[in-house]
């Protein structure tokens, strides 16, 4: 059972979904032939989200070919790239008058270069139909490919999120095919290959980790040159999925986003029900504004 400051807020989100505005916005998905990641990865927000217009495209299909242990996204065999998909999200982007997109994907490890064109492609049809609108593709960690990630830079996203997930001691059981030192070096080399791309990075907190390694875990990203900062609860999908070892309060969290500005982020978002992209467009604007917390 959810501690009551988590039910009061996912009780809102439900009712959010039966809004008339939000039966627009899936309307409108389903239409375009579009997934969201809000969707696929039963996202706590989604309700609010969609309800006010807003939602986060997952690009190259809703199949993924890792298997973390945390993760609600289907790890069916994934399909061929659907080339019109870049366009179709500028094009719905455009439709709901958005000022700051952010898309993501499955890992697509089956692909050469991990999906890096379609997310440049995306990058540049938003651009294109979509002028003054900034961008923020978060990109999975193409294995380390640095070529795949200069291939998304060089279409010139305003912000590059990848996400650390969580404490390196914790990876091997929760974060299955992907590799720590990996993931940090990708925010440090896309700040060094494009340094006026914000770098953008998300932690959940509930696995299992100790104050000392989320502690560690800041450093190292702050120390890979990782700009803005996202901090929020997980929630298991179902129980079948890795269990929740503590819930963390608001408090704590308020707690945690304070450390997390002193330790120099340009902006940090924290919270129960913060995912990676919730309010993306706000901590853009903070990074830019010089302001380091809510």
């Amino acid at each position: 059972m959810f501690p009551d400051w988590i039910l009061t807020e996912v009780k809102k989100n439900k009712a959010g979904l039966r809004a008339s505005a939000a039966a627009g916005t899936s309307g409108d998905l389903a239409e375009s032939r579009l997934h969201t990641v809000c969707a696929e990865a039963l996202c706590p927000n989604r309700g609010k989200c969609f309800s006010e217009g807003e939602a986060t495209f997952l690009i190259l299909g809703d199949s993924c070919t890792r298997s973390c242990t945390f993760c609600a996204v289907s790890r069916r065999k994934p399909g061929p790239p659907d080339p019109g998909e870049p366009r179709r999200a500028a094009l719905l982007a455009k439709k709901w008058n958005l000022k700051h997109a952010v898309f993501t994907s499955p890992t697509r490890d089956d692909l050469a270069d991990g999906g890096a064109a379609h997310f440049a492609a995306t990058v540049a049809e938003m651009k294109k139909l979509n002028p003054g609108m900034t961008t923020e593709p978060l990109i999975p960690d193409f294995k380390g490919d640095s070529q795949a990630l200069k291939t998304v830079l060089a279409a010139g996203p305003d912000v590059l999120g990848h996400n650390i997930e969580t404490a390196a001691g914790l990876y091997e059981t929760v974060r299955i095919g992907a590799d720590y030192r990996r993931s940090l070096e990708l925010l440090a080399r896309a700040k060094r290959l494009r340094p006026e791309t914000l770098t953008k990075s998300g932690l959940m907190l509930g696995l299992g980790e100790t104050d000392a390694q989320i502690e560690r875990t800041l450093g190292d990203l702050r120390d890979h040159a990782c700009d803005l900062l996202t901090l929020g609860q997980y929630l298991a999908p179902s129980k079948t999925h890795f269990p929740v070892k503590k819930y963390y309060t608001p408090e704590e969290f308020s707690s945690w986003e304070r450390k997390a500005s002193d330790m120099g982020f340009r902006a940090v978002l924290a919270g129960p029900l913060v995912r990676s992209s919730y309010r993306a467009h706000w901590l853009y604007q903070e990074a830019g504004r010089g302001h380091g917390t809510r």
